[in-house]
């Protein structure tokens, strides 16, 4: 009696059988489970098609305001991050590629004897850096420090200054259109107290942040909602 063709996948029939690590081919068990991979994938629902209800359109329109200017990120620091709005940090923009975060010597960020508190100094290292990352990705994407490494080298006896570059480029990253991980090299120094003087570096921070679009975090929800 002749079989039907149709619903087979052709690129399985022409393809050389799969083999596994060692080269021993693959048992049929596997390709039945490489196919019903193949076919949940094409299953999933693609993001466009997934509606946006008038949360997400909150949230974007508010993520997008905190990082408009400093203004509206000090106010959205107020609501969701006491501690940037408290301590006063601001993001500066030095020249048309370079920006720093500049942490005011107030005393909500001193410690008892009158220098920069190291927590201070610590804290706003994860503020920055979120900052600086956000700045650049956008309102469509949450950022997570995944690793913080912070080195004192010297006391911090005014203002503060951090001074940030990425070791990977983040325009490429984020064109892949994925999650991905960056690490920013921070310089922290103590703003100069008169015009022309050298600021002096006061520590050394290495941060690790995770980056990922929204849209993956609601494909997530959406394919458990489904599953359900």
């Amino acid at each position: 009696m002749p079989v039907s063709m149709e619903g087979v996948d052709l690129s399985v029939l022409s393809s050389p059988p799969a083999q596994s690590a060692r080269g021993a081919l693959a048992s049929p068990a596997d390709v039945k489970a490489a196919a019903g991979a193949k076919s949940a994938l094409a299953d999933e629902p693609r993001l466009e098609d997934i509606p946006k209800n008038w949360y997400d359109r909150l949230e974007a329109f508010v993520s997008k305001l905190s990082v408009r200017d400093n203004f509206w990120h000090s106010i959205c620091s107020l609501l969701w991050l006491p501690l940037a709005f408290f301590s006063g940090i601001k993001m500066k923009q030095l020249d048309p590629t370079t920006f720093a975060a500049y942490l005011p010597f107030r005393r909500f960020n001193r410690n008892w004897y009158r220098a920069m508190a190291g927590g201070a100094l610590l804290a706003n290292s994860e503020i920055a850096g979120g900052m600086y990352v956000f700045g650049i990705v956008g309102g469509d994407y949450t950022v997570v420090c995944k690793e913080l490494n912070y080195k004192f080298m010297r006391p911090c006896l005014g203002p503060a200054v951090y001074r940030m570059k990425a070791r990977e480029h983040i325009k490429e990253l984020i064109a892949t259109g994925s999650e991905f991980n960056l690490t920013l090299d921070l310089d922290v120094l103590q703003q100069g107290f008169r015009k022309g003087e050298r600021d002096r570096r006061v520590g050394q921070c290495v941060a690790t942040f995770h980056v990922t679009p929204k849209a993956h975090h609601k494909r997530k929800r959406t394919r458990a909602g489904l599953k359900k």
